[in-house]
């Protein structure tokens, strides 16, 4: 398949929206025992959290936030290790289980500006962009297929193209992008929304504002509903 892509708007950010909500901030509270959270004000439950977070060691806040969040694919070994090493590093960047960057990267972020700066500072990047295919076909566009058609306009430094060449430039399958793109959304037909890591695409990796994408989909792929 073939996509004429037009790149609309690229943007680096260092929080995402929608990630944590207000009953997130009532049960994280209680958790760094912070008393009556439930009655506070809504608009204030993020600073206050923020306060309460800061009572306690870096790295025992690091824990209490990722045991509420990733407790269901972490054991403790694992947590006491990650909230440690998050001092130091990017883990959201670095952790092997790359399904896993999208949540650490908000856990990361959240401690960060409590912290005022004690924990690394990492980055996303989000895309604005058109894909308009060489002709018309009713196929619903996968994380796969946008990053396989990126493939002609983002530069050879990009470490995507550098890990996956094969998975980019063949039709051998790309089950990774699922973890790479963190959120892919449709706004509208052929227009899309894509939030990712700086660390795997940046606004300098692409190189041109648009350019013509060729997707080489796994032959059970390409023949789906035929």
């Amino acid at each position: 398949m073939k996509f004429k892509i037009t790149i609309n708007e690229l943007k680096t950010v260092e929080e995402l929206p929608n990630y944590w909500n207000n009953q997130d901030y009532i049960y994280l509270l209680e958790q760094f025992d912070f008393p009556d959270a439930k009655t506070i004000k809504p608009e204030n439950l993020l600073e206050m959290l923020h306060m309460a977070i800061t009572d306690f060691e870096p790295n025992e806040a690091a824990a209490i936030v990722l045991t509420y969040k990733l407790s269901d694919r972490l054991n403790e070994g694992q947590i006491a290790q990650i909230s440690n090493d998050m001092l130091q590093d990017k883990v959201s960047e670095e952790y092997p289980e790359i399904d896993l960057h999208y949540d650490l990267f908000n856990i990361n972020q959240l401690l960060y500006k409590a912290f005022n700066g004690k924990f690394p500072n990492a980055k996303a990047t989000i895309v604005g962009f058109s894909m308009v295919p060489d002709e018309d076909k009713d196929k619903e566009v996968t994380k796969e297929m946008v990053l396989k058609s990126f493939n002609n306009g983002i530069s050879d430094r990009n470490l995507i193209k550098r890990l996956f060449t094969q998975q980019l430039s063949t039709e051998k399958e790309f089950a990774e992008a699922e973890a790479v793109l963190w959120k892919l959304d449709e706004k509208d037909p052929n227009h899309f929304t894509l939030i990712t890591s700086e660390y795997w695409l940046s606004k300098e990796d692409f190189v041109a504002p648009e350019f013509e994408g060729l997707c080489l989909l796994p032959e059970e792929d390409e023949n789906e509903g035929n």
